[in-house]
């Protein structure tokens, strides 16, 4: 609950101050640049304190549970996909959980869960908006139902494979599929 008034609160300021989103490519591609780099380099950072802290057994290197600073934290982390598309608000919330100490299973689970409620908000928002005031282009409902309900199976799937898949592996290979594909959306701009 936290998390979400975080954002929610920071997302009607950004909206009272009509921040407008970027209509070219290059901003995406830059912040998917970005948000690949700081993947690898959080693993890599990760990979050195565990490392580090390997001969003090007794120390914790992760916690398994969220406190209030980490959920105020994550909830501010989701304004950033809001302002800079291309960052990702499942990426950034999961890059700030692992930064904080979180366990990956913790912070991928914290991640989606709390986009249940950020994204249902602003889909009802948009929706009560486009009931006030209707678009120029009618609405098929229907067709907004369906993708609606797509959405969810596939996103409910997503998780349970990427909590599968990160057992076994790190971010890294996200990170880089990042940095891959910012560059050539840059290459590709010029």
């Amino acid at each position: 609950i936290a998390a979400f008034v975080v954002t929610g609160v920071g997302g009607l300021v950004l909206k009272k101050l009509q921040i407008e989103l970027p209509e070219t490519v290059t901003p995406v591609a830059l912040a998917t640049l970005i948000g690949g780099v700081l993947f690898v380099a959080l693993e890599l950072w990760l990979r050195q304190r565990d490392r580090m802290l390997v001969s003090d057994s007794h120390l914790a290197t992760e916690i398994p549970e969220i406190s209030w600073f980490v959920a105020i934290a994550v909830g501010a982390a989701q304004l950033v996909a809001a302002v800079a598309p291309g960052s990702s608000r499942s990426g950034t919330t999961i890059l700030v959980g692992l930064a904080l100490g979180l366990l990956r299973p913790v912070a991928i689970e914290f991640s989606f869960l709390l986009g249940i409620p950020t994204l249902l908000s602003a889909a009802g928002l948009e929706v009560v908006g486009a009931l006030r005031h209707p678009p120029e282009l009618p609405v098929d409902w229907g067709l907004l139902a369906l993708g609606f309900g797509v959405a969810a199976v596939t996103a409910f799937a997503t998780v349970r494979w990427l909590l599968h898949f990160i057992t076994r592996h790190s971010f890294a290979v996200f990170g880089w599929y990042r940095i891959v594909l910012g560059t050539v959306l840059l290459v590709w701009m010029r």
